[in-house]
């Protein structure tokens, strides 16, 4: 006997999942107990949440575990987490092979949620007396055709080309090899996506009204799935790489050629940047005239605070005014994002920090980089005095009076704001405690073990100030998945690679370092108020535009996918990774670059393998690029 595991979800807008039930699935009953979901408003809303219920949690999800934060190179987890089940951690030290275990499970989760999502678009309708209407049954079945299309997004990113089936009804507790077919060329479900997610655009509202709705597909959700899968498309690693110009399925298709029928070998072509530029310009144009925009925060002089603007962008609700969130999660893990955050002596795990790389990509406070000759940055010694805001809220009620004290190391003096948001360092300011942050060995926040900042940082960036470990105590946010900052710099980046010297390449690169306060860009001289850059320098410009996502998207899901689309992964992932001395007891021996860690990173790294059961089950299947 077959069974439908059916979570009773309530789509709300703070508390996603609750109770559960198991129907049969088989006949004749099948057909009995279908009905009783579909007759049962409940039921059937509980049936429709489920289907969302695959979702990721862009908190503990993609730290632990998805792991798509760890796998990258913004944040950095104890090591030694791994004897609790942090699976990705051998990944990023060489130990993955295809029969490693994966939290994500991609294969065999999503397939789940597509088939469930399949069933409610054939039995859902109206339910006049239940207040189901027509209208209702309409929007519910663009939900599902969305949900079904963004799992298949989810799997052709993580996996590349996928066996594919998008109209097929799959017997229950079943995952992709029991469709027992081979793999499709990764651009035939790219395309299939791309109509999908422009079809269901038409159909779904821009945003609802009801507060219960929040979380619920949107016409913007689409839009915003189809332009980032558009820009990974573009991109070198799948667009004419020659590393897979022989990556064949078992029917000779070309695995990554973008051609239908796939029967030739992959070249790039040119014209995927400029249809992905299109594509973030639709999304671009089509959030704004719904009302969504950068979020703002302002000084009482009518100034943007940059310091509060992007702290509170990820802690702020849509309904408070938020309107940058273009797709959210509503309830997730980010309690064990905070605690692993925060210090021992305070209650939490903190060993989750940032790598030493993501503090030197910071800019300073005059927006250059650090190894700029200009930008000021100064590496050794200490400041003299405390660095102080007038007119902002972020230093009095955030920061305990100033952006940095006195006798602080001067690496960490004179950045941008982005940077005291994003890191907690040695002698930064602790909220919760009203104290400076000491990562000493031995001292308060290092008690030099596995619950400890490894390589002297720990992540500040989605943490809140209001949180309490100690007494449980932590503020609500939405986990956001995509927000309209990160489409301005998509749009950025997909017009320099297809229309160089485009003046929109400047105009949204600008609104980011507008909001987080550092020197816009210009093509004249430069001043007080803006650095000069020449737009017509395709090859400067896609290192501005890397160095500005590096920074501006940091610890939000988006660097790993980055690094693998520009085939840096390589590159930026294998090596040595410094940090701190973990082990220094005072100024002298903690602030000096000392590796914790190795990483290894293969050229089979770029796609998840298929998990050997699976190669196992399904002899039409063949394993990905270089993992045999």
């Amino acid at each position: 006997m077959k069974f439908i595991k059916y979570i009773m979800v309530g789509v709300l807008s703070v508390q996603f999942f609750s109770s559960c039930a198991d129907y049969l699935d088989k006949e004749p009953d099948t057909e009995l107990t279908l009905n009783m979901v579909f007759q049962d408003k409940t039921r059937m809303e509980g049936w429709l949440a489920n289907a969302y219920s695959a979702i990721p949690d862009p908190y503990w999800g993609y730290t632990r575990d998805l792991g798509w934060e760890i796998l990258g190179d913004d944040e950095t987890p104890s090591e030694r987490w791994r004897q609790w089940d942090w699976v990705v951690i051998p990944y990023i030290l060489g130990e993955w092979t295809p029969s490693s275990d994966w939290y994500g499970d991609y294969w065999a989760q999503l397939p789940q949620r597509i088939r469930e999502a399949s069933i409610f678009i054939e039995n859902v309708h109206a339910l006049p007396d239940q207040g189901v209407t027509n209208t209702d049954v309409t929007y519910m079945k663009a939900e599902c055709r969305f949900l079904i299309a963004y799992y298949y997004y989810l799997l052709a990113n993580t996996y590349g080309p996928i066996p594919f089936k998008p109209d097929y009804i799959a017997p229950t507790d079943f995952d992709l090899a029991d469709l027992l077919e081979g793999q499709h060329p990764y651009y035939e479900v790219v395309d299939w996506i791309d109509k999908e997610m422009q079809a269901v655009a038409k159909i779904l509202p821009a945003k609802y009204s009801e507060a219960q709705k929040y979380g619920r597909a949107t016409s913007i959700m689409a839009l915003a799935v189809r332009a980032r899968m558009l820009l990974f498309a573009a991109s070198p690693l799948v667009n004419g790489n020659p590393d897979y110009a022989d990556f064949q399925n078992k029917d000779g298709q070309y695995l990554f050629s973008s051609l239908a029928p796939y029967t030739s070998a992959p070249v790039e072509d040119k014209t995927k940047w400029t249809y992905a530029a299109q594509a973030c310009k639709q999304l671009i144009d089509a959030a704004e005239t719904a009302g969504y925009e950068l979020y703002v925060e302002e000084n009482e002089d009518g100034t943007i605070d940059p310091f509060m603007s992007y702290q509170d962008l990820f802690l702020k609700r849509f309904d408070e005014g938020n309107k940058e969130i273009l797709f959210a999660r509503p309830s997730c893990n980010y309690t064990e994002y905070e605690r692993h955050s925060t210090p021992n002596s305070s209650g939490g795990n903190g060993g989750l920090g940032v790598t030493q790389s993501l503090v030197d990509a910071f800019f300073m406070k005059n927006g250059l980089p650090i190894t700029d000759a200009n930008s000021g940055y100064v590496e050794t010694g200490f400041s003299a005095s405390n660095q102080t805001l007038n007119n902002t809220i972020w230093d009095e009620n955030v920061n305990g009076g100033a952006i940095t004290y006195s006798d602080t190391y001067n690496m960490y003096c004179n950045r941008e704001p982005r940077f005291y948001v994003s890191v907690n360092f040695n002698h930064a300011y602790f909220p919760t405690e009203k104290r400076l942050f000491n990562f000493y060995n031995g001292a308060t926040d290092n008690t030099h073990t596995h619950d400890a900042p490894q390589n002297g940082y720990l992540i500040r960036k989605r943490v809140s100030p209001k949180s309490n470990i100690k007494e449980g105590n932590h503020q609500y946010r939405p986990g956001i998945l995509y927000r309209l900052g990160e489409t301005y710099l998509n749009y950025a980046e997909a017009l320099n690679e297809s229309d160089p010297g485009n003046a929109d390449i400047l105009v949204y690169l600008n609104k980011i370092r507008e909001r987080a306060g550092v020197r816009q860009y210009t093509t004249g001289a430069t001043d007080d108020d803006y650095i000069h850059v020449d737009l017509s320098d395709q090859d400067k410009m896609r290192e501005i535009i890397h160095a500005e996502r590096r920074v501006e998207l940091c610890c939000e899901g988006t660097r790993y996918d980055d690094l693998r689309r520009w085939k840096e992964a390589m590159t930026t992932l294998n090596g040595d990774f410094d940090g701190m001395n973990f082990s220094g007891t005072d100024k002298a021996t903690f602030y000096v670059r000392t590796v914790y860690q190795t990483r290894v990173y293969k050229k089979s790294y770029y796609w998840f393998p298929i998990h050997q059961t699976e190669i196992d089950k399904n002899e039409n299947l063949v394993q990905n690029p270089y993992w045999n």
